[in-house]
């Protein structure tokens, strides 16, 4: 079994369920110590529960990360009680299902900025002093919408990519700090959780449908992002489509906007 995070203390927000809670596992199963953080105090304590079991040290820390007195709080209670940081998992996420001229409440591109970006710059600036002072890791679960605007997520796709940009200028300032930037791009996840959304029609298409049949497993993407930030990968894209999207768009945009809305269920 690699042991690579043996010993490392990593905060994971989001860690409630799905992807959170599954890298909080496998981290547990090497050994580290882990800090869960997200709002349902209860969901957090079921995943401690099976952490400790699986032989790695835990620590509940109710946070909403849209507070930033809230993540800085966080970052200092898990400091306090481990002595320092070693690496930080800016998974909490929401998403959204709606063409942007069905959305009449438009403060729910507030809100997914809210969590998808300000959350992550919250827990990173708490977090940074103390990576620096282990060379430390700063990971983001971001998604293929953070490469490319995609219909019915006009505001996921924004906030996601207002989480690249942020990090890929963050990680440029820690040039020779020792601190790594890793960015990862999941597709689909079969996560058995729905993360919050809007146009619920929209949710349940059948080309949502048919997304969701050929996910990827959670395990694998906790281990897909594991294996990425053990090695300090700057990007870990993680669907065939995804990779060759982003190779491809430059040269044939129109050609990728067709096959996207195809994807999504609104034709060519």
């Amino acid at each position: 079994m690699d042991k690579h995070f043996h010993g490392q203390r990593v905060i994971i927000t989001g860690a409630s369920a799905g992807i959170g809670a599954e890298l909080a596992r496998q981290l547990a199963s090497q050994g580290a110590r882990v800090a869960l953080a997200a709002r349902r105090k209860e969901q957090l304590e079921q995943v401690a529960a099976r952490c400790r079991h699986l032989g790695g040290s835990s620590l509940v820390v109710p946070t909403d990360v849209t507070d930033a007195a809230q993540c800085r709080a966080l970052v200092e209670e898990v400091v306090a009680a481990w002595g320092g940081l070693d690496m930080l998992i800016n998974n909490a996420g929401r998403s959204m299902h709606a063409l942007f001229q069905e959305i009449s409440d438009l403060d729910i591109f507030h809100r997914l900025m809210r969590v998808n970006y300000f959350g992550a710059v919250y827990c990173t600036h708490a977090a940074l002093p103390h990576l620096l002072a282990t060379r430390g890791r700063i990971v983001a679960v971001s998604s293929l919408a953070g490469k490319a605007g995609i219909p019915t997520r006009t505001g996921y796709s924004a906030s996601k990519h207002a989480l690249h940009g942020f990090l890929d200028a963050l990680r440029t300032e820690l040039t020779g700090t020792g601190v790594s930037v890793t960015l990862v791009c999941p597709g689909y996840v079969a996560s058995g959780t729905r993360r919050y959304t809007v146009g619920a029609a929209r949710e349940d298409s059948e080309a949502t449908r048919k997304a969701r049949a050929g996910a990827m497993s959670v395990q694998r993407c906790a281990g897909i992002i594991l294996r990425a930030s053990a090695r300090r990968k700057r990007e870990a894209v993680m669907t065939l489509p995804g990779k060759v999207g982003r190779l491809v768009r430059p040269f044939f945009p129109g050609l990728i906007d067709r096959i996207v809305r195809r994807k999504v269920g609104l034709g060519s």
